[in-house]
């Protein structure tokens, strides 16, 4: 009787990694921007850490939800930081512009004196311009998700399994003390994206990625003028 020979062991298919950079991303980010947050006017940095800090938690949040990664609760710790952080930075805002409605700055009468046109009047002072802002993403293929300043502080847009090259265009009004900007693209696992933000035709920030990586750029448009 003829002994039967064992069968070669079968290789386990490899274990599949999660992908837990979004969430620890946000995180790191919206921890940084709420230390900045309460610091007057280093704070003004924390604008875009706290906005990236939390766009990029809650993504890795979804993506933790459905299983694609491990540290859902590192990701729900970066939505809060960064939500804390956002807060902070929205009552410095209303507490400067309470300082400024409180104490204005006193007329100019010996302009006025001159017989000087009013500040809006045919031959006055000039209207501050408003500033326009073009967000670009280029690359390979598709980006799998894109998201965007709309209005210069929280207000986000965001756009899933986007065919590149991909252009956003966004009018912002002039003179105002705090305007950010940022936009965030992820690579959909092959090719690179390039990021870029364009303020009234100047490229002002850009980054890139590869594989599944994240590109950010983000800059506040007051800070980065000066």
């Amino acid at each position: 009787m003829t002994s039967q020979q064992p069968y070669p062991p079968v290789a386990p298919y490899p274990a599949v990694v999660p992908r837990n950079g979004l969430g620890t991303a946000g995180f790191a980010t919206g921890l940084i921007g709420l230390v900045f947050s309460p610091i007057p006017l280093i704070g003004v940095v924390a604008w875009p850490l706290v906005i990236v800090g939390l766009i990029l938690s809650i993504l890795g949040f979804v993506r933790a939800s459905k299983g694609g990664a491990t540290n859902k609760g590192l990701a729900l710790a970066g939505i809060i930081v960064s939500a804390l952080g956002l807060v902070v930075c929205i009552i410095w805002v209303a507490a400067f512009g309470k300082a400024v409605a409180d104490n204005p700055l006193p007329a100019a009468a010996p302009v006025a004196s001159l017989g000087a046109p009013a500040a809006g009047a045919p031959g006055g002072a000039a209207t501050a311009a408003k500033h326009t802002v073009i967000y670009k993403v280029t690359g390979t293929g598709k980006a799998g998700t894109i998201s965007y300043t709309t209005d210069g502080m929280t207000s986000t847009s965001s756009e899933s399994n986007v065919k590149l090259p991909w252009q956003k265009s966004i009018e912002l009004p002039g003179g105002q003390a705090i305007q950010v900007v940022s936009v965030i693209a992820q690579a959909s696992g092959s090719g690179s994206i390039h990021v870029t933000i364009e303020v009234d035709g100047k490229v002002i920030k850009e980054a890139d990625a590869s594989g599944y990586g994240v590109a950010t750029a983000s800059g506040d448009i007051g800070a980065l003028s000066h």
